[in-house]
């Protein structure tokens, strides 16, 4: 499995207020979409979630998303790694992606770009 890259999860009372800035400091434009009644905007490295606190609740434990190539070699390396896949793989507006819990405690969010 190759790591691609890396998202910082921020979550943000006003999604509208929070995108120019991002997009300024990236240098680029927000990627916008829906997921579980949060809105959500990938800015370049930034991924910035609006929504009901009880969701934003869950998405603050994770500590970051991981870009991979493909999300079911992720799974079998993190099986025989011995994390805890929590959820998926799953389809998203963007490919897929699956949240799993390493050894340590840590929960993290694995994703690709191929559609379901």
């Amino acid at each position: 499995m190759e790591i691609l890259g890396a998202s910082l999860r921020i979550c943000v009372d006003d999604l509208e207020a929070a995108i120019p800035f991002y997009e300024r400091l990236s240098g680029g434009r927000a990627l916008r979409f829906e997921r579980g009644g949060v809105q959500v905007a990938a800015v370049g490295s930034f991924l910035l979630m609006s929504g009901p606190e009880a969701e934003l609740e869950v998405l603050r434990k994770v500590t970051a998303t991981i870009a991979v190539q493909d999300v079911d070699a992720a799974h079998r390396l993190l099986d025989d790694l011995g994390a805890h896949i929590l959820a998926g793989p799953v389809p998203t507006p963007a490919g897929r992606n699956l949240l799993a819990m390493h050894p340590d405690g840590s929960l993290f969010e694995y994703v690709d770009q191929h559609p379901a």
